[in-house]
């Protein structure tokens, strides 16, 4: 079910973006600007965010027909929305590739020819990321549903955006603050508002008020997207120093260039010796670091129990969802599913896990 749904989703995306080609003056501003964006947006990925908001809306709705074009187009949102604020973290983070291809201010910077090719692209991206927003909103409205339900529902979705800057806020500042001021909950609340809410809380609960859910599943919704968000960021900040770059599409040596401030940082950071500190802190000083400094990184992970309690804390999470979910209301086919969407996007965790002898307990297959 889930791979015919992503299919129609990513079917209904390039149709609404087709149809819109028409009626939004792309060519008459320049003939990059669409195919850009359609590009982009088309480029191969999880479609998590869409695929949720439909599963949730299914498997609660009681309506005997239902338009799956107007569904899946609606759907389309979260992935607009999640490309627009992939656009903007590109060129915050001065990054080169995106799913394996180049970021869309790589490819706008040689639109027209000029010496200050960096500060074009930064430019046209930023505009072209603020277009995708506006279609992302667009295609929300396909949706035929109950009006004030809708209106509901689409605040909800404008107000992720407004969390998910936040989150990005917090983020650059992070980045910028010594290690000593950082706490646990303090990259907690960044998890929350930068990827919970818009990857996982949001599609849940906007279907989920679109179908006429019971109020109190939305409110368990809410828990359960803002706690696989934490679980699934946990994840994302191990792979971004434990994977390789062909899996994760962008440099290996990002994350840590970056400097975030991850649990794996503020763990290790809390556990280790004041000379083992010292040397953790001057490589995360470096203005550039090196694959030695990301191997030396990956062994004072290691060696700190900060893989290990990272990977624990990502099973306790999983295993509160699990217990959420099979407490809705939901239909049982789509809880089904909607398990198994969410549950197969930890399976790097578990290899990585296995990697270092760590158990992680399957839970695809619970």
């Amino acid at each position: 079910m889930t791979d015919q749904i992503k299919n129609q989703i990513d079917r209904h995306l390039i149709l609404f973006l087709e149809k819109r080609k028409k009626t939004y003056p792309f060519r008459s501003v320049h003939p990059i600007l669409f195919k850009s964006i359609k590009d982009f947006c088309s480029r191969k990925g999880k479609r998590i965010r869409p695929l949720l908001m439909a599963l949730s809306y299914k498997g609660y709705t009681k309506r005997k027909k239902i338009s799956n074009t107007k569904l899946y187009t609606s759907c389309g949102c979260l992935e607009l929305l999640h490309n627009f604020m992939l656009i903007h973290d590109d060129i915050i983070d001065n990054s080169d590739l995106r799913r394996g291809k180049p970021t869309l201010h790589k490819i706008l910077a040689k639109t027209v020819k000029t010496k200050q090719h960096e500060k074009l692209g930064t430019d046209l991206a930023i505009v072209a990321g603020d277009i995708v927003y506006a279609l992302s909103i667009d295609a929300f409205l396909a949706i035929d549903e109950d009006p004030n339900r809708k209106e509901k529902a689409l605040r909800y979705l404008i107000q992720t955006a407004g969390f998910t800057a936040m989150g990005e806020f917090i983020d650059i500042i992070h980045g910028f603050e010594d290690i000593r001021k950082i706490k646990e909950k303090d990259v907690f609340l960044n998890y929350a508002l930068k990827t919970a809410r818009y990857t996982f809380e949001c599609p849940l609960t906007i279907g989920a008020i679109l179908a006429n859910a019971p109020q109190k599943d939305i409110k368990k919704l809410s828990r359960l997207g803002a706690l696989m968000g934490q679980a699934f960021q946990i994840q994302d900040d191990i792979i971004g120093i434990f994977s390789k770059e062909k899996k994760i599409g962008k440099s290996i040596l990002s994350d840590l260039d970056e400097d975030k401030k991850t649990i794996l940082v503020c763990h290790a950071y809390k556990i280790l010796t004041k000379s083992k500190k010292q040397a953790f802190v001057k490589i995360l000083k470096k203005s550039k670091k090196t694959h030695t400094d990301l191997i030396n990184v990956q062994k004072i992970f290691i060696k700190s129990g900060s893989l290990a309690y990272s990977l624990i804390k990502i099973q306790k999470i999983l295993k509160e969802s699990q217990n959420i979910l099979n407490g809705l209301s939901l239909k049982p086919a789509f809880k089904k599913q909607i398990w198994s969407a969410l549950s197969i996007l930890f399976k790097q965790s578990k290899q990585i896990a296995d990697s270092y002898h760590i158990f992680f307990k399957n839970y695809n297959e619970a």
